[in-house]
């Protein structure tokens, strides 16, 4: 099991002889090169990219990248980018994909496109895995970054997609919480009874037989084994939570910048859902979030490719 991002680098590191090819679409960005370029020499994947060449070029001579033996695809502008990149995937030509500077909507448009074959009949969510310096562990968050409202059948499709990012990373039982403002049901509160309903969906076995889920539950009975005691809240999940399930996206976007921002938490990102994972981080991300994104897509589409 993987406890902290850092683990991703090093324990991919070791499988040389199975690298993922990662197509970059859009990938005239300076951030992202660097990125790319560090999981290169890392061993981490072989990367195919899309883009404006000569700009691509130009950030390459900037940043000391070897651009010999590496693929760079010449593209008029951000939506042939985006196109030939997901292109790639069909083909086989590569295992995952990675925005750049294209807009998500464009990539996503390219990925949902029905003869492409990439899409799957599960929703497409946003997975954050945070290793906060005062939590025993990776946590993962979500959905703070797609689905604004989710519905009850879209929030069992999320958490089959954040469950099979904790499986890749080695996770068992995968304990998930359903967050709200308070542990007892109340019809005013949508976030209560989605989460009772979802407890009763795992008891069901639709989330499979290695998952845990309970709720509602607030943040700190999640994240505080010393706050369920003093609140007397018996849990499996409480205080040794994996994944945090947000109700809507304003309380996953305030919890994922509060660890951010506030926590100095270091993070990685991904989008599931589809037949193979898209890196997406934000622009304001630091280096090092990049290349565990790209890490953190490289184990999960070994995974899926094993």
């Amino acid at each position: 099991m993987i406890r902290c991002l850092e683990d991703l680098l090093n324990i991919q590191n070791l499988n040389t002889n199975t690298k993922m090819r990662l197509a970059v679409a859009a990938a005239e960005d300076s951030d992202v090169m660097k990125a790319v370029n560090e999981a290169k020499k890392l061993g981490i994947i072989d990367p195919l990219l899309f883009g404006n060449k000569s700009k691509i070029e130009e950030i390459a001579i900037q940043i000391g990248m070897d651009l010999n033996n590496i693929e760079v695809c010449d593209c008029a502008d951000l939506l042939e980018s985006a196109e030939k990149a997901v292109e790639s995937i069909s083909l086989g030509n590569a295992q995952f994909l990675m925005k750049g500077l294209v807009d998500t909507s464009i990539l996503l448009k390219a990925v949902l496109k029905k003869e492409r074959g990439l899409r799957t009949d599960r929703l497409l969510s946003h997975v954050m895995v945070y290793s906060p310096k005062t939590y025993h562990k990776l946590l993962f968050l979500t959905d703070g970054g797609m689905n604004i409202s989710p519905n009850l059948k879209e929030k069992e499709q999320i958490i089959m997609n954040a469950i099979e990012v904790a499986r890749a990373l080695g996770v068992s039982p995968v304990k998930i919480a359903c967050l709200a403002a308070k542990e007892k049901v109340d019809d005013k509160m949508e976030a209560t009874i989605d989460a009772a309903n979802l407890v009763k969906r795992e008891k069901e076995g639709v989330f499979g037989e290695d998952s845990i889920i309970d709720g509602p539950m607030a943040l700190d009975l999640a994240v505080s084994k010393e706050a369920s005691r003093i609140k007397k809240y018996e849990s499996q999940v409480a205080g040794d939570v994996d994944v945090l399930m947000v109700p809507n996206i304003e309380m996953g976007n305030g919890i994922g910048k509060t660890l951010t921002y506030m926590a100095q938490a270091e993070s990685a990102g991904i989008i599931m859902g589809a037949k193979i994972p898209i890196v997406l981080v934000s622009r304001a991300d630091e280096f090092r979030s990049k290349l565990y994104s790209i890490a953190l897509g490289s184990m999960i589409a070994r995974k899926s490719n094993a």
